[in-house]
């Protein structure tokens, strides 16, 4: 338990945190006074919304007595259940609802209609950034979308997924690692890039981005490529110092931002 908080507490903080600050900036004028977190874990994703929604009331479920009580640990004066999410009964209502690593464990659809059952406000399902963790928020996504759900991120809109063959959306958040994190990972750097996939909707329509980065930008000599999904699908998009407008917002452009507009 302890190599755990040491190694992946960090990692879906800094994921989680990532995703609440892009979705707290498209839902800007929206207010968040309750949330639910469900496989809640050691609580990670609970503390960074925190961060960005300062709600008054917050749950978490997590049927893993240890996890549960180093998340009571974190989170002294929240509401913890120790219960199983993906049991038929309905959830409370709360204005947002968080899945973070938890829907691997629960991947039936009506799980995920439970959740979007209850999410007065938003709900927000992050997944590892992998093949199989994207393949499972696609299907989210569409399910989702299909059920009246309105895109907020990290999608342009609401047209089918561009994505194929061996190439899937995820984003990076940079965790740096302590001397003991290091040790343990028998890692050199003093960093890592926590690999994630998420989406995120609403009850009511949101504000997305007009075209999201989904790769790395890549600078050459007086010219970067930035690889965009747009509502009219992937594009690549050179941007040379000729172009006076588009060129300085191309440098600082990062991987999962907006690009556009």
């Amino acid at each position: 338990m302890a190599a755990y908080l040491i190694t992946r507490m960090p990692a879906t903080y800094a994921a989680a945190d990532r995703v609440f600050e892009e979705v707290r900036g498209r839902l800007e004028n929206v207010a968040i006074t309750s949330v639910l977190d469900v496989g809640a874990g050691s609580g990670a994703s609970t503390l960074a919304a925190q961060g960005w929604f300062e709600p008054s009331r917050i749950t978490l479920i997590e049927r893993n007595a240890a996890m549960a009580e180093v998340a009571r640990e974190f989170l002294p004066k929240v509401e913890i259940r120790r219960e199983d999410f993906a049991r038929p009964e309905a959830l409370d209502p709360h204005d947002l609802v968080i899945a973070s690593y938890a829907l691997c464990e629960a991947e039936r659809p009506e799980v995920v209609l439970r959740l979007w059952a209850a999410a007065r406000v938003a709900l927000i399902v992050i997944e590892p950034g992998t093949p199989q963790g994207f393949a499972r928020i696609r299907a989210i996504r569409r399910r989702l979308l299909d059920s009246g759900a309105h895109m907020v991120a990290p999608c342009p809109g609401a047209q089918d997924c561009p994505m194929s063959g061996r190439d899937w959306c995820h984003f990076a958040a940079r965790v740096e690692r302590t001397s003991l994190h290091r040790r343990l990972k028998e890692a050199e750097l003093n960093y890592e890039d926590e690999k994630f996939s998420y989406v995120a909707v609403a009850r009511q329509p949101g504000s997305p981005a007009d075209a999201r980065i989904i790769r790395r930008p890549r600078h050459q000599p007086g010219l970067i490529v930035l690889e965009t999904c747009t509502p009219d699908g992937v594009q690549t998009v050179r941007t040379s110092k000729r172009d006076r407008e588009k060129f300085p917002a191309a440098r600082k452009a990062v991987w999962g931002g907006e690009f556009g507009g």
